[in-house]
């Protein structure tokens, strides 16, 4: 299940994926077979700003692994990565510093 996730990756994120149970999300967003376009990155931008917690399904061949993909779409986001299994990626908002 883990297989392309590193154990670090798992670590940090292992209390907000007990506080949250994945199978109750379903993927809102969907990567295809043009990749990651601006027209992506402002419909995650715009579902993280309601909603706490995305799954992204990632759909297509991409030259990229999907980890890759999962901590650039989390990079371009400003969203911090929680998981990666199989074609589904699981991001959440940063908390704010005040």
């Amino acid at each position: 299940m883990w297989r392309d996730t590193p154990t670090r990756l798992r670590e940090e994120n292992a209390d907000m994926s007990r506080e949250i149970p994945h199978q109750l999300i379903e993927p809102s967003v969907a990567v295809g077979k043009n990749g990651i376009t601006e027209r992506v990155i402002e419909e995650i931008k715009s579902q993280l700003k309601r909603k706490r917690i995305i799954k992204i399904k990632l759909h297509g061949q991409s030259k990229l692994s999907r980890l890759e993909v999962a901590r650039e779409l989390a990079t371009r986001t400003n969203a911090k990565l929680i998981d990666v299994r199989g074609f589904t990626v699981v991001l959440t908002r940063k908390k704010q510093k005040l």
